[in-house]
């Protein structure tokens, strides 16, 4: 995938840096993380907290991630865009899955919007408990 990646990188007028490389290979392995695991995912090579957070910054105005925030957290991030889903979060252990729509491509119910009003894009979080917490 790096390769794949580091070509997506540069069709998105990025370089394809290590730091970059190694966020976007994090992200595919396990969505729904924060800056501060990714950084503890990468390991001995990883860059400082602050520039994960700025390549996170980049590969998101990008379109390349997605960036959502649970209340009471931190941002997450995740590399499945272009879809219309939403995400349930776990009270108990924190653990965000990621739910699809039941309104196919539209990122709203239709009919609930504003006569006029254009919607580019929705984020509903359901809270709940998991199987395993409940």
């Amino acid at each position: 995938m790096p390769t794949q990646d580091a070509d997506l990188l540069r069709q998105s007028g990025l370089r394809a840096t290590p730091g970059r490389l190694s966020v976007l290979e994090v992200l595919a392995r396990e969505p729904h993380v924060d800056a501060e695991t990714i950084r503890q995912r990468i390991g001995l090579e990883a860059p400082s907290l602050q520039a994960v957070h700025n390549i996170l910054a980049d590969l998101h105005s990008a379109g390349l991630v997605r960036r959502f925030v649970p209340a009471r957290s931190a941002a997450r991030y995740e590399r499945r865009i272009g879809d219309n889903h939403h995400h349930a979060v776990c009270s108990g252990c924190g653990t965000v899955f990621d739910v699809d729509s039941t309104t196919g491509d539209e990122p709203y119910a239709p009919g609930a919007i504003p006569e006029g009003f254009r919607v580019s894009t929705a984020e509903i979080v359901f809270w709940g408990v998991c199987a395993d917490c409940a």
